[in-house]
């Protein structure tokens, strides 16, 4: 190690731009749902769960349209048709 380092060409800020339509956050998620992405990303070969949490929020944005009284409506009728059918 040396006694002294030059730091006068350094710059402040990350060290990797971020991609365009991406921004930095911090939020807070339940540690079970952390580790659940990502021993997906693991059991898939590696990959980014962060990139998978993304996909999740993007499908649930997508089926949101979807009324709270036709949700239940529809997973009732799923559950009615998988009980019925023989396993």
């Amino acid at each position: 190690m040396r006694d002294e380092y030059d730091f006068s060409k350094g710059r402040r800020g990350a060290i990797d731009a971020l991609p365009r339509g991406k921004t930095r956050i911090t939020i807070r998620l339940d540690d079970d749902v952390l580790e659940w992405f990502r021993s997906q990303a693991d059991a898939s070969g590696g990959g980014n769960y962060q990139t998978m949490i993304n996909a999740a929020l993007r499908e649930y944005i997508a089926g949101s349209t979807e009324s709270l009284e036709e949700s239940l409506r529809r997973i009732v009728r799923e559950e009615l048709a998988r009980s019925a059918s023989p396993t």
